[in-house]
């Protein structure tokens, strides 16, 4: 459990800088969930960590049904992942880079954390609960399957908001996307 806590804890923190530090400061997206909730702060001023747990309910409840496991480590990741991004929000704006610098780190530092917690079995929630389910169905690579996903999430964006901007958030979904799959697919070193 402790183990679980501390892949959860770091995959959180990383996702959480990521997004308050690189993302948000330039009204991006980075798809899944987290996109939806990033989505409703700028069209309407939700608070994103709230959003994002509240977001993942019926997600949860599918999982329970599907595959308790899963359901279980998603509400934990979920949980603990929105809670992170309300306790890093007052991170937004200290840092000041050029937009393709923000969105390469942000990109790396969310990829790192969702990759590692989907490398453990562990999902920040979310659309990445549904991926590692879809994958365990149709052993399709869940990074294969959250980029498409996101794909999809950030054009509703980019019709909805209608800033051009929004287009570094495909280079965004495509660093976390490959991040993950990296991750994901590397095989663990076996000791004798």
């Amino acid at each position: 459990m402790l183990k679980k806590l501390a892949i959860i804890g770091f995959g959180s923190t990383m996702i959480s800088v990521g997004i308050n530090l690189f993302i948000l400061p330039f009204h991006l997206i980075n798809g899944g969930l987290f996109g939806i909730s990033l989505l409703l702060n700028y069209l309407w001023g939700f608070k994103i960590g709230i959003m994002f747990i509240l977001l993942n309910i019926p997600i949860y409840l599918f999982a329970l049904k599907k595959d308790p496991f899963y359901f279980y480590n998603g509400v934990l990741g979920a949980v603990i992942s929105g809670s992170m991004i309300e306790l890093f929000f007052p991170l937004n704006g200290t840092v000041q880079l050029p937009i393709i610098s923000s969105v390469i780190i942000g990109a790396i530092l969310i990829g790192v954390g969702v990759g590692v917690m989907l490398r453990n079995h562990i999902s920040p929630g979310g659309m990445d609960l549904l991926a590692l389910l879809i994958a365990k169905w149709t052993k399709v690579n869940v990074g294969v399957i959250m980029v498409s996903l996101d794909a999809v999430i950030i054009l509703t964006g980019l019709f909805l908001l209608k800033d051009a901007k929004l287009l570094y958030s495909l280079l965004i979904i495509s660093i976390i996307g490959m991040l993950a799959t990296i991750i994901t697919s590397y095989r663990r070193i076996q000791f004798k």
